[in-house]
């Protein structure tokens, strides 16, 4: 299933919101996030941090503003980056309306823990003035205390309430501008509370399960969670939660949405595990390729096949291929078809430049096709 056959069959219809010049929701493409770690403060860093993230594909990012000196800080980063900045807003509502000054495309914020109806009126009208939407951030670990006491312990209905209380609010005020989040470290607690919110409202909806650990476990979580919401159609954008720096956070996103064809963003490598009847070393030549091909942007897919075995068929679902064969021999495929062969010593560099061509290809004609329309 391509893309536009998800977005007419699959997914859930949600109103649309802007998060600066990137829209969330509707028949947008669902954007990945993720969020700087390091001392908002610290302008040079932040700034360095985001600017990696941007290198692998982010869509958007979240910044930290837990003091003055955060937000203070935040409008120099904004202007040094090219991605929208949402500001990470708790409980000081001061924070909340500084950022949106600030120039903030997005504040993370639960309206009903930043105090009294005016002060809520008050980060609204910062943000309805400064173009600024919201995300509604409901999280099994911070849940009201008045829902903890009605329902025991977390779980799907109790951070579907908080989600839809706070909602109500910002609704109250006339704001629509928002998105919600309900995030879990349980994955079928997380699944759940998304699955019930879909259902009860058009928001557009931030997917993700949070906290889900160290790189290795927490991409395999968050596969599972967001793998199994994003094919039932549900979420508008999304973050995988790592023990790592963003830009692997990015990356999984990124994979995630490949491996269920839904956006398709750089080289994706089809490779087969190895075995004895392999005419080459898959695993070695699988990693070189993975980090030799990291800059490109153009989406291209690529078949490694240790042996003719699988080789070909899967080579006839992609746009290049090798498949290994015998006497330090192997072929290449292009558009699923036979090509020419290459030798073991040659075939990493014939790679890079095969791909490479292909990109520049899918480049200029894309750029040719803007042109046309302009």
């Amino acid at each position: 299933m391509n893309y536009r056959e998800y977005q007419q069959i699959t997914r859930r219809k949600s109103r649309q919101i802007s998060v600066g010049n990137v829209k969330v929701g509707g028949d947008a493409p669902i954007t990945v996030q993720t969020m700087t770690n390091t001392l908002t403060h610290d302008i040079d860093g932040t700034v360095a941090q985001i600017h990696r993230a941007e290198a692998v594909g982010v869509d958007i990012v979240r910044v930290s503003c837990p003091d003055e000196e955060s937000t203070a800080a935040l409008k120099h980063i904004i202007k040094q980056v090219n991605v929208p900045i949402v500001a990470d807003i708790h409980f000081h509502y001061k924070r909340g309306i500084e950022a949106a000054l600030a120039g903030a495309a997005c504040l993370r914020i639960n309206p009903g823990n930043i105090g009294s109806p005016e002060r809520i009126r008050e980060v609204v009208k910062a943000a309805r003035d400064n173009n600024c939407s919201m995300r509604i951030g409901v999280n099994a670990g911070s849940l009201e205390k008045h829902l903890l006491e009605k329902y025991g312990e977390p779980n799907p209905d109790a951070l579907v309430e908080s989600a839809l209380e706070h909602a109500k609010i910002l609704q109250d005020h006339d704001f629509h501008e928002f998105k919600i989040s309900v995030k879990a470290s349980d994955v079928f607690m997380a699944v759940a509370a998304y699955q019930q919110l879909a259902e009860q409202c058009d928001h557009p909806l931030h997917v993700g399960i949070t906290e889900a650990g160290s790189k290795r476990a927490g991409t395999v979580k968050s596969s599972i969670g967001l793998g199994s919401l994003l094919w039932a159609g549900i979420g508008d954008t999304m973050r995988v939660s790592l023990s790592a720096e963003p830009e692997e956070e990015v990356l999984v996103g990124w994979d995630i949405l490949k491996s269920l064809g839904i956006r398709h963003r750089g080289v994706r490598i089809i490779s087969c595990p190895s075995c004895a009847r392999q005419g080459f070393n898959v695993i070695k030549t699988v990693e070189t390729l993975e980090e030799r091909l990291a800059h490109i942007q153009a989406p291209i897919t690529l078949s490694i096949i240790g042996c003719v075995v699988n080789g070909p068929g899967e080579a006839l679902m992609t746009d290049l291929g090798l498949t290994g064969g015998g006497s330090g021999r192997h072929m290449i495929y292009a558009s699923g078809k036979t090509d020419h062969t290459i030798s073991s010593e040659e075939m990493v560099e014939h790679l890079v430049e095969l791909v490479e061509t292909k990109a520049a290809q899918i480049e200029a004609a894309k750029a040719a096709e803007k042109i046309a329309a302009e």
